[in-house]
């Protein structure tokens, strides 16, 4: 049963290792770095109650701390992604945080502005109440895919189509999930089988995995925000 308040802690994880690019959540960005950039953006949103940093790196707990924001100490094994499940990490650090409902907030997402967490937030609320479980933001995609056996959304020869009519595709940008904390902890997971689409444009879904991510980060980061709202799939291309 959804109650007329929802309690929302917002919460980062991070850790020491990186295997694709060092030192990765604390790479500088927009005059600071990756962490303190997304705490930042996060003390902005007023429907955030607690803000909380997760990790087994003493450097950036007390970068959280320094910032006023809570946080928690993982041990190593929930932190070496060999120990412990992908799942069991999850619930460990829901299990260890406050709040009746989560949003998971990845540093790596720098473009994921207040106002995004602000309209999901609300967009969560109302997709509770309809049936849906959590929300997950997306971004919408038509590409022309393959597999190991050949194409897998489109035909080759006469019948190949341009990529505007393909069959819209998602993926999961992990820049905002958002769930009931007591669900993340059952399901070991951050969001449910039925979650409801947030769909950001393709500039503010970008995920720093890892130098050429971080590159385009910073060069898209004051880029005129109607550019980045086109729908590419409205252009008119050369058929």
């Amino acid at each position: 049963i959804v109650g007329e308040k929802m309690s929302f802690t917002a919460i980062i994880p991070v850790r020491e290792g990186s295997r694709r690019l060092k030192n990765k959540n604390i790479a500088p960005f927009a005059g600071t770095n990756l962490l303190i950039n997304k705490i930042n953006q996060l003390k902005e949103v007023t429907e955030i109650e607690k803000i909380v940093v997760s990790s087994d790196s003493d450097m950036m707990l007390k970068m959280a701390e320094s910032r006023g924001v809570l946080s928690h100490k993982r041990s190593i094994e929930f932190c070496d992604e060999k120990t412990k499940t992908f799942g069991e990490v999850v619930a460990h650090i829901c299990d260890n945080v406050e709040g009746d409902d989560i949003l998971w907030a990845t540093c790596t997402a720098p473009l994921v502005f207040p106002k995004h967490y602000r309209e999901a937030i609300q967009l969560y609320k109302n997709a509770i109440k309809e049936g849906y479980d959590s929300l997950v933001s997306m971004e919408k995609f038509k590409r022309y895919l393959w597999d190991d056996n050949g194409p897998i959304n489109y035909k080759l020869g006469i019948e190949h189509v341009p990529s505007q009519q393909l069959p819209p595709l998602y993926y999961a940008t992990d820049g905002i999930l958002i769930a009931p904390r007591k669900k993340m902890i059952q399901w070991k997971y951050f969001h449910g089988s039925h979650p409801y689409r947030y769909i950001l444009d393709k500039r503010t879904s970008i995920d720093i995995d890892d130098g050429l991510d971080l590159a385009c980060a910073r060069a898209w980061l004051d880029m005129d925000e109607s550019v980045s709202q086109i729908d590419p799939y409205c252009i008119d291309a050369p058929q």
